[in-house]
């Protein structure tokens, strides 16, 4: 188990320090159903990612430790302020925090989109995330068409472009 935290970390850390694929996002070649789940926030609000269908969502699984992970966090906000009225969701999943780690993060980086509790990190496994951050784009059909792994770009004009796309089912 050792070996796989420090090969995850190492992977990690090299996708922090190239800026690995900023703004490339992997097609998924057969959309599935993105898996449902309900999670709290820090202030205790309940958000459910089937509430959203209709709309696009990025659902960002993420960890306050993850140097890729702050890279995004700034440009992942600006983005949700230039879609949010486009009817685009930013859904952050953080992996085994707590309250307190997270308000202390936001002290630092100041986020305006949901950042949801996955203490036990279950929703983490039912979508099969083995490297933070990873990142995948629901469509308004509800199916699973991007999947990024590493920090990205989110505010860059291509890649909101390419969200904006995915609005109609």
């Amino acid at each position: 188990m050792q070996t796989t935290r420090l090969t995850a970390l190492v992977l990690i850390l090299l996708l922090a320090t190239t800026g690995f694929a900023a703004t490339k996002l992997v097609k998924i070649k057969n959309p599935q159903a993105a898996p449902d789940f309900t999670l709290l926030d820090i202030d205790g609000k309940r958000y459910r990612l089937s509430d959203y269908k209709g709309r696009v969502v990025i659902v960002s699984f993420w960890a306050s430790w993850c140097p890729p992970c702050v890279y995004e966090m700034p440009a992942m906000n600006r983005a949700w302020h230039k879609t949010r009225r486009d009817e685009l969701m930013i859904l952050a999943v953080n992996m085994g925090e707590d309250e307190d780690a997270i308000f202390n993060f936001t002290g630092k980086y100041p986020v305006d989109f949901p950042l949801l509790l996955d203490k036990k990190a279950e929703i983490m496994k039912q979508w099969k995330v083995t490297v933070l951050p990873t990142t995948f784009v629901v469509g308004a059909d509800g199916k699973i068409h991007y999947k990024a792994i590493g920090g990205r770009d989110w505010d860059a004009d291509s890649v909101i472009k390419l969200l904006l796309q995915l609005k109609k089912p």
